[in-house]
């Protein structure tokens, strides 16, 4: 309990105060926070490298945002979390702002009755929203204490919007500069970002050279017309990125005749991702995107035109929710 305190009281002085510690202490930081990259055990699913993190993964994450805030009671969501890291799904997505406002459900919160007794067995990821250091370092840390944990595996930067967005986080003394002190720090191993729709802004963060992963929605993959997927991918893997997809299964909202697992077997079947983030709010999900990897055979060339084709009309940006001015991912009104 002591070395936990500790810990939490450091992080605490590190974002209140800016605190520098010295060099052998870092290392020691960092090693007890990060231990082996590959001690996770996926039981048996598909595996692949995020990158230049090293780490071992499944190939699909738990999303952990508005689908799972639908769970109507905590110990349900519980229940389902325990259920898919017991099956091997140690990589779990959330975020700062993954809020059920109507029941007031918050997704951290509820991770971190598991997080705290299971902490070493989850590759555990947020995002920060706040664009003002201030207003970042208080997220960080309230983040941290909903978790119930002193650190984080990956921190992203949340929904990047545009470039005068990438501006700001890039600029000197801003939210970039502050993420990678986090990493430097040990509050957390890895830093990233993900975004919803704008391919330069994207392009631009992945340009810094100083980010770890990437989280983007699937509209970048409107069929063979569109060069998003040939600009940000290539980009990203030249730098050593791992790339994770989101918004893999939305289509089916809007179009008849495809099925989720279809869906998430297309989105693992593109050359370049290394794995897709799942929404889950059930056991029964989870054990659909359990067979979905257990069983999994990619889409030949063929399979993929003609599903691209089939999905080319859900990807037209005016389909499309989060690529509308004053979308906010994760809040449920």
């Amino acid at each position: 309990m002591k070395k936990s305190y500790s810990r939490r009281k450091f992080i605490k002085q590190t974002i209140g105060a800016g605190v520098v510690i010295a060099g052998a202490d870092l290392a020691l930081l960092q090693t007890s926070c990060s231990g082996s990259r590959n001690k996770y055990d996926p039981k048996g699913l598909p595996t692949t490298v995020l990158g230049k993190t090293g780490v071992v993964i499944p190939r699909i994450a738990i999303g952990l945002g508005s689908r799972f805030l639908t769970i109507k009671t905590l110990d349900e969501a519980i229940a389902m979390c325990n259920y898919a890291l017991d099956n091997g799904l140690y990589y779990w997505d959330t975020a700062h702002t993954y809020v059920n406002n109507e029941s007031g459900a918050i997704s951290e919160e509820r991770l971190g009755h598991i997080v705290k007794d299971r902490r070493n067995e989850i590759f555990l990821s947020t995002k920060i929203a706040a664009r003002d250091t201030e207003g970042a370092k208080a997220q960080i840390e309230l983040s941290l204490k909903r978790l119930q944990t002193d650190h984080l595996d990956m921190m992203k930067i949340h929904s990047v919007a545009s470039p005068e967005d990438v501006n700001e986080i890039c600029k000197t003394g801003g939210i970039l500069d502050l993420f990678s002190k986090m990493k430097e720090e040990g509050v957390t191993r890895f830093i990233g970002f993900s975004g919803h729709g704008n391919a330069q802004a994207l392009k631009m963060m992945i340009d810094t050279g100083r980010f770890d992963s990437m989280l983007f929605a699937m509209n970048h993959y409107a069929g063979p017309s569109d060069s998003r997927q040939e600009l940000l991918i290539p980009a990203a893997k030249e730098k050593g990125m791992g790339v994770m997809l989101m918004k893999a299964v939305r289509p089916k909202e809007t179009i008849e005749g495809v099925s989720i697992p279809e869906l998430v077997r297309f989105a693992l079947s593109l050359e370049g991702p290394d794995g897709v983030a799942v929404g889950m709010d059930s056991k029964k999900v989870v054990d659909s995107n359990l067979d979905i990897l257990r069983n999994f055979s990619p889409m030949n060339a063929e399979e993929k035109i003609r599903y691209a084709s089939l999905l080319s009309p859900f990807f037209r940006h005016e389909n499309l929710p989060w690529m509308k001015a004053g979308y906010i991912d994760g809040y449920l009104a």
